[in-house]
């Protein structure tokens, strides 16, 4: 799989999660907390990303990372932003 395939794949199951909103599912629990708090934990992860990269070392900062994209994945589908809608201004910019 891909690192694209990758990352649609678990925008998708983002999509899943908002649609059904399962009573056991982080996704689910952050959509109830609204935009806002999503928007605010996308901030933290980014933070907690760069401390990683500065003090923690590698795995940490993979880590954070990885939190960093989820989190952002989830208010891009809260923002009805998709992945393609995202690749599509990244390969506008490498003009």
């Amino acid at each position: 799989m891909s690192e694209n395939e990758i990352l649609d794949k678990l925008y998708n199951i983002i999509l899943d999660r908002l649609r059904s909103m399962p009573e056991n599912s982080y996704t689910a629990e952050l959509a109830k907390k609204g935009k806002g708090y999503i928007a605010r934990k996308v901030g933290e992860e980014a933070v907690e990303a760069i401390v990683a990269s500065l003090d923690e070392g590698r795995e940490r900062f993979i880590s954070e990372a990885a939190d960093l994209i989820y989190h952002l994945w989830v208010l891009m589908a809260v923002e009805n932003v998709s992945p393609d809608d995202l690749y599509k201004e990244l390969k506008r910019r490498m003009k």
